[in-house]
C-alpha cells in the first residue's frame, strides 16, 4: 500500500525517537493508553511509521512552551513518519488534520515544524494540479523568454472601479504583463467587485482588440465558496484570465473548488504566511507549503523577493523559488510570483542565484513611481532582467539603459 511521508524538524526534552513514536500514535491509530480494538492487524494497517530520526544538536532553552527537560536539555533532530493512504484517501483537508493538526499539541515537543512531503504517485490521478502553471501562464500573456512583469493597483483601498480602470489603462499601455488587486480589496464600498471587473475588463478588452495583447488582471475573489464561484463566472464572461484568492484565507478546500474550474489561471497569495512559518521550529517550511497548493490547482504562488521588505532571508526565498520550480507528481508546474519591494536592482542578484527568469516579478513603487513614469517603470524592468540574463552589473546596466539608470537613481539608495 502507498505511504504518504512527513518530515519534521522537532526539538524535544525526550528521546527524540521515542517523541517521534508518540508524533505517530497521535497522528493515527493510537492514543495515550491501549484501548480496546487496537489490535496488532490494525496497528500494522493504519498505525504511522517512524521512518528515520537524524539527531542534531542539543541546547539548553525551548524554542517553544512545553515539557520541562530533568537534564536541563533540549535535543533537536530531523524526523520523518509515515502514514498509509489507507487513512485518509484523497481528501487534502484531512491529509492537513493528519500531517499539521493535533501533533503541534504535543507536550513532547519544544519545537515542530513540517519540512516536506512526499507524495505518492496515485495522486497524480486523483488530482489534476494546475490547469496553467509556467507554461499556461506564458501562453495567455504572450510573454517568453523573460520573466512576466507585473504590478499591483495601489492604494490598496479606495480607488473607484474608474480610477482603476484609468490606472490599467496607463500600465497596459505601458507593456505591463501582469496586473492585481491588492490582497486588502475584495468588494469595497467605493470598488464593488461586479463594477470593478466590467469597468477594467473594457479597457483591457479594447487594448487587446488594438494590440493583440491582453493584459492578465487577477481579480480577488476571495470570500464564502458560492461569492467566490459568482465572481470567477464573472471575469469568465467578461473575457478575464485570472482569478486571485488569499490562499489562507479560503483554505484548501476553497481554493481547489475555484482551481477545479479550470478556465482562469489562479493566482495564490499567501499573506497570513509568516503566521505559519516565521519561528524556526514552529509551523510549515515554504517547500512543503507550496506542495499542497500545487495539489489543489494553483498556477502561481508567492515567494517574496530579493532584498525583500520582510523578514525573510535571501536564502529563504531562493530555496522556495526553486522549490516551485522542482518538478512534482511529474510535473504540476506553478509559476513563482516575486513581490515584496522590488524594482530592477534586485534582478541581476535574483538570476544569479536562480538562474531562471520563469518568474513573475512584481513590482508596485518600482514601477508606478519610476521618476519617468510608469511606461519606463515597465521598461526598466524588463531592461534589469535583460542586463541581469547578460551578465551586466547593475551599473554597467545603468550605462546602458536610460530607464534603468533612472530607477537607479531614484531606489537604489533604498
Amino acid at each position: 500500500m502507498e505511504r504518504i511521508k512527513a518530515t519534521y524538524y522537532i526539538e524535544t526534552p525526550f528521546d527524540p525517537e521515542a517523541a517521534a513514536q508518540v508524533l505517530a500514535g497521535e497522528q493515527s491509530s493510537g492514543t495515550f493508553v491501549a484501548v480496546p480494538g487496537e489490535t496488532d492487524e490494525l496497528k500494522h494497517r493504519f498505525a504511522a511509521r517512524v521512518e528515520s530520526v537524524v539527531q542534531l544538536e542539543t541546547v539548553t532553552e525551548p524554542a517553544i512552551p512545553g515539557a520541562v527537560s530533568a537534564s536541563g536539555t533540549y535535543q533537536r533532530a530531523i524526523v520523518t513518519v509515515s502514514w498509509s493512504v489507507e487513512n485518509f484517501g484523497y481528501n487534502l483537508p484531512v491529509l492537513i488534520s493528519t500531517l499539521q493538526g493535533n501533533l503541534y499539541e504535543i507536550r513532547q515537543f519544544t519545537g515542530l515544524k513540517l519540512l516536506d512531503i512526499e507524495l505518492p504517485p496515485s495522486y497524480a490521478d486523483h488530482y489534476g494540479g494546475p490547469a496553467f502553471g509556467i507554461a499556461g501562464c506564458r501562453e495567455l500573456t504572450g510573454v517568453q523568454g523573460r520573466p512576466l512583469i507585473g504590478t499591483i493597483v495601489k492604494p490598496s483601498v479606495g480607488l473607484s472601479p474608474e480610477q482603476t480602470a484609468t490606472l490599467v489603462q496607463t500600465l497596459a499601455e505601458s507593456g505591463i504583463d501582469f496586473i492585481k488587486d491588492d490582497e486588502l480589496l475584495s468588494s469595497s464600498a467605493n470598488s464593488p467587485f461586479d463594477k470593478r471587473v466590467d469597468t477594467v475588463m473594457d479597457v483591457i478588452n479594447r487594448h487587446a482588440d488594438k494590440t493583440g495583447k491582453k493584459v492578465m488582471y487577477a481579480f480577488n475573489i476571495s470570500g464564502e465558496i458560492d461569492e467566490m464561484m459568482e465572481r470567477y463566472e464573472l471575469i469568465v464572461s467578461r473575457g478575464g484570465t485570472c482569478a486571485m484568492v488569499s490562499l489562507n484565507s479560503v483554505g484548501l478546500a476553497g481554493a481547489k473548488k475555484i482551481c477545479d474550474q479550470r478556465v482562469l489561471a489562479i493566482h495564490g497569495h499567501r499573506n497570513g504566511w509568516g503566521m505559519l512559518t516565521r519561528h524556526p521550529l514552529l509551523g510549515i517550511d515554504f517547500t512543503a507549503y507550496q506542495k499542497l497548493w500545487r495539489l489543489a490547482g494553483v498556477d502561481q504562488i508567492h515567494v517574496n523577493g530579493i532584498q525583500n521588505k520582510f523578514w525573510e532571508s535571501d536564502d529563504s526565498v531562493v530555496q522556495s523559488i526553486k522549490a516551485c520550480l522542482t518538478p512534482v507528481l511529474g510535473g504540476y508546474s506553478v509559476l513563482p510570483v516575486v513581490s515584496s519591494g522590488q524594482w530592477g536592482g534586485q534582478a541581476p542578484e535574483t538570476y544569479r542565484r536562480t538562474q531562471t527568469t520563469d518568474l513573475l516579478y512584481m513590482a508596485g513603487g518600482g514601477i508606478l513611481a519610476h521618476p519617468m513614469g510608469p511606461a519606463a517603470g515597465v521598461t526598466a524592468l524588463q531592461q534589469a532582467w535583460q542586463a541581469a540574463v547578460d551578465g551586466l552589473s547593475i551599473e554597467q546596466a545603468a550605462a546602458t539603459y536610460p530607464e534603468f539608470a533612472k530607477s537607479v537613481e531614484k531606489f537604489g539608495g533604498k
